[in-house]
């Protein structure tokens, strides 16, 4: 594989904000080091443009008649190299050279089939990249049927986060997609995305964004998504504890509102819990969810999500410095998976606008972070949480700036989500980083 072009800008009109980027791929298509006749693109647009969404994606497609296949979503921003567009009018695409027989973009309407064809019948699913909608019924069941469709039941992705429409661009076989029927390559709820063969090498990590405050707890007693017990005691009395608050006497209000920052950190009954043991910090296994309510009868804690007894859970809360370094170290693990020792980050240097780090000049250039054994990443694709971003690293574009030092100036494209996907399961506050690389697949 080559390196993917991308482009990616910010403009009140959606059509002036495409022809910027347009400019950009097709410059980058021109060098040499680029893929100058991709097929499959990504497109991931703010929802300023999402009342646009379809005018959008025609104008691409008819520009670029070599993209035969397109998938993408909405979010609250998108994602570029070292830039982030959030709460604003922008695009960021990609476009991937993955040969043509080795993916398939999917939807609700053109799904992959429900069992992998022997690999000398047709395609066969070994990852994917996953769009869904957060509002439909029985998401997480569904995402492990996705899963199960695939020989390694990874997927990577994430919600749509949209105040207007949530839409997701799904274009298979210059709009032929087997039963797209009248939508025109853009969907609304459901799943849609991107299927890759086992010939797509990829690496993809998951980063957290809270950090225990209290101990790993079992829950004993729980009903429906009700936490009754953890370790035989009352859960609010735990969470309470850990707090090193009360409700009881004068006024709870102060209390409560160390309730409302918390959050609780859950892994699946029978899993053994990866990070908190070990580093203090949680592993991939761990899902962030919400605390909805206090339940003072039972003494239970109401989370977003279903809980059972034998799973484990963690108070957690958002940490700036935790979120920092396990980026950090997601993005340095994808560097010694690719080639151990050997792949440095680019040098920072003051880039002029204060408080700024860019990557000194002639360091990694339009090649890629290229380790000495020829391997390199092609692309990357990073999916992080409408909550996190500059504003929450502590500067614009700060998320996006960490991972370029960490993997070089590589093309990157991705969006602000409502929600994350990895695995088979549905993360909050999280990030998802994967990258494309050059060579033979990756052992799993």
């Amino acid at each position: 594989m080559k390196l993917f072009p991308t482009g990616h800008a910010t403009h009140p009109q959606w059509r002036m904000a495409a022809a910027l980027v347009l400019a950009q791929l097709r410059a980058q298509m021109a060098l040499p080091d680029y893929a100058s006749a991709p097929t499959l693109g990504l497109l991931y647009i703010t929802d300023h443009y999402a009342n646009e969404a379809q005018a959008l994606l025609d104008y691409l497609s008819a520009e670029l008649p070599e993209v035969t296949d397109w998938s993408g979503t909405v979010g609250v921003g998108v994602s570029a190299n070292n830039a982030e567009y959030f709460d604003e009018p922008a695009l960021s695409v990609m476009l991937l050279d993955v040969p043509a027989d080795q993916y398939r973009v999917f939807s609700g309407v053109a799904p992959l089939p429900a069992h992998a064809p022997h690999a000398s019948t047709g395609f066969v699913a070994h990852t994917a990249l996953v769009h869904a909608d957060g509002h439909t019924p029985d998401l997480t069941e569904l995402l492990a049927e996705m899963a199960a469709r695939t020989d390694t039941g990874y997927l990577f992705g994430g919600l749509s986060a949209s105040r207007t429409a949530s839409v997701q661009f799904a274009v298979g076989g210059d709009g032929n997609m087997a039963g797209q029927g009248g939508a025109s390559g853009v969907f609304d709820g459901g799943l849609s995305g991107v299927a890759f063969g086992a010939g797509v090498s990829l690496v993809s990590r998951v980063t957290q964004g809270c950090q225990p405050v209290g101990a790993l707890h079992t829950i004993t007693a729980a009903q429906d998504n009700v936490v009754l017990a953890l370790d035989g005691e009352p859960a609010l009395d735990v969470l309470l504890d850990t707090l090193q608050v009360s409700l009881d006497g004068g006024d709870p209000q102060p209390a409560l509102r160390k309730v409302r920052a918390t959050l609780a950190g859950l892994v699946n009954a029978g899993e053994q819990p990866q990070g908190q043991r070990r580093t203090g910090h949680f592993g991939a296994d761990t899902r962030v969810r919400h605390i909805l309510g206090l339940d003072g009868s039972r003494r239970g804690v109401a989370l977003a999500d279903h809980v059972e007894p034998g799973m484990h859970l963690a108070f957690c809360q958002r940490n700036v410095a935790a979120a920092r370094a396990d980026l950090m170290r997601i993005c340095a693990e994808i560097r010694e998976e690719l080639s151990p020792e050997e792949l440095e980050p680019a040098p920072m240097v003051a880039s002029g606008a204060p408080g700024e780090l860019a990557a000194a000049p002639g360091v990694a250039g339009h090649a890629g972070a290229q380790p000495q054994t020829g391997r390199r990443i092609c692309g990357a694709i990073y999916v992080s949480c409408s909550g996190r971003g500059g504003p929450h690293f502590g500067g614009p574009s700060a998320e996006l700036q960490i991972v370029r030092h960490a993997l070089g100036d590589v093309p990157l494209a991705g969006f602000f989500a409502g929600g994350e996907i990895a695995h088979h399961h549905l993360y909050g506050y999280t990030g998802v980083l994967t990258v494309f690389v050059d060579g033979e697949p990756l052992p799993s």
